[in-house]
């Protein structure tokens, strides 16, 4: 199923053959990945920069310039943006950082000829991310991605299949998986300490006083001479259509459905990823998404409150919510199982979290009491880890490394693109991970579930689990010997 974006541009339809979704549904360990040429000791990792404007600068370039420094086998060497003055800022913080001059250009292809490069940072905005990842990897480069990966469900299913195909490595740049407690937390619900798992929920709340994404500054200097427009939309390449020149649109373009997705893609990403990644949950079997635009009438396109509920088909659901409008009061992280609850709070980081256990009725174990777990908290910032881990896996020759791989950042895609679009289109959507179709809700979504309590049947799991049938069963009163049909007059009890 092929989309288009809000203003009627058609996207090509990139699942090519149904290996693709099959290929992305069993997950990073089940394919093997074409052989990558691994850095050695003595070899330098040159590197590229795409787009490197505010987070590509001030993350990307700063913190790879800083482990240059520090001894990292990586050299920062080129430098394609298509505002000239961003491009001339970052290439001076390179010179004066690391004491080379990096190469300048406008078009990241030209970069990719011309450079010999062994890797590409990508920090453009989101309507132009896939095109430059398969770019990327199909001229064998590793790539780091910002997130989200891509704009569209069927472009995240084909960036996983060239990265397989390739067998590069590729991160995407949800820094908090890079975290030791998503691993951490992962174990203890395989192990079962929640029981069957039911749900997760998390946020990303923000606040102000001019409206989310107009912090970003305007500045005089921002003008067409400056800027090549057409380049910076993509209309050449089909990926979005010509309009006049804005600088809002340049500057502030997360407001705006033809190049991001608001909060769904700029911070419901960040958290979806971390839960996913704690859960080993893939890709939803249902979506639906709500919300409003109800305060920030700034000419902005995208809600200020928003909701994402997946439902997955290990009989779990997850529930993201925010709004860009109040940050003092919002609701708590946490996953739940039958006998229990994790509970992280706010934020990216945790010094540890809560296991707050359900009452003894319930789990017939009265030693279970509330606890603080504490968890491993690494001095370094989560955006240096993040790339460290990146030119480690580089380094390694090892695409199955990184925290975030391609096939992760695919079902978070999956999870908060549908529930946009269920929320711009009034629909709830199905996702076949087999076979990488969306599709209209309808009833078998309730009736899958009704069917198997109707069998009797038992509670599906989420991926790694070990735990048995260990609180995921329930306890039948011996009063339910006196239920069912009475057949020819017969109580159930006698037949």
């Amino acid at each position: 199923m092929s989309e288009t974006n809000s203003n009627g541009v058609n996207r090509r339809d990139f699942i090519k053959t149904s290996g693709t979704a099959a290929a992305v549904a069993a997950g990073v360990n089940a394919i093997p990945l074409a052989k990558a040429q691994a850095a050695g000791s003595n070899e330098r990792i040159r590197i590229g920069f795409i787009g490197p404007g505010g987070r590509g600068f001030g993350a990307h370039v700063k913190t790879l310039a800083k482990q240059k420094n520090e001894g990292s086998n990586i050299d920062l060497v080129a430098v394609a943006e298509v505002y000239s003055q961003q491009r001339d800022k970052v290439a001076d913080y390179i010179k004066k950082e690391n004491g080379n001059e990096p190469a300048k250009y406008v078009d990241y292809r030209d970069m990719i000829e011309k450079e010999n490069l062994d890797a590409v940072c990508i920090g453009t905005p989101d309507h132009w991310h896939c095109k430059q990842i398969v770019d990327s990897l199909n001229a064998g480069l590793h790539v780091y991605c910002e997130k989200p990966m891509t704009k569209f469900v069927e472009e995240s299913l084909q960036v996983v299949d060239v990265w397989k195909s390739t067998g590069k490595v590729m991160q995407v740049g949800v820094q908090s998986t890079s975290l030791p407690v998503w691993n951490q937390v992962r174990g203890l619900l395989n192990e079962g300490k929640l029981g069957k798992v039911l749900q997760f929920q998390t946020e990303y709340f923000r606040n102000s006083d001019m409206g989310q994404w107009r912090y970003y500054a305007l500045e005089k200097q921002m003008t067409p001479k400056n800027i090549d427009w057409k380049r910076w939309l993509g209309v050449e390449e089909g990926l979005a259509e010509d309009r006049p020149f804005d600088r809002a649109v340049y500057r502030q373009w997360r407001r705006f459905w033809p190049y991001g997705s608001g909060m769904f893609t700029d911070l419901f990403v960040h958290r979806t990823t971390s839960m996913l990644k704690a859960t080993g949950l893939n890709f939803p079997g249902r979506v639906v998404g709500a919300g409003g635009l109800y305060l920030e009438y700034d000419g902005r396109d995208v809600p200020d409150v928003a909701t994402v509920c997946a439902d997955f088909n290990e009989g779990v659901q997850g529930l993201i919510n925010a709004t860009m409008c109040n940050q003092e009061s919002r609701i708590t992280q946490l996953i739940r199982g039958h006998y229990g609850s994790f509970v992280f709070g706010n934020g990216e980081q945790f010094d540890s979290f809560k296991f707050i256990p359900e009452r003894s009725q319930v789990t017939h174990d009265s030693k279970l009491k509330e606890e603080d777990i504490p968890v491993e908290t690494p001095k370094e910032s989560t955006t240096y880890l993040h790339f460290k881990n990146w030119v480690d896996a580089i380094n390694a020759n090892d695409p199955k490394a990184c925290n975030n791989p391609p096939d992760l950042g695919a079902a978070a895609i999956a999870t908060v693109i549908l529930g946009a679009r269920s929320y711009r289109e009034g629909r709830v959507f199905h996702f076949d991970a087999e076979t990488g179709t969306i599709s209209d809700g309808n009833e078998s979504w309730a009736k899958k579930w009704e069917a198997i309590s109707e069998a009797r049947g038992q509670a599906r799991h989420i991926p790694g689990w070990t735990a048995g049938d260990y609180g995921s069963t329930l306890t039948e009163p011996e009063y339910m010997k006196l239920a069912g049909p009475w057949i020819d007059g017969k109580p159930p009890e006698n037949s």
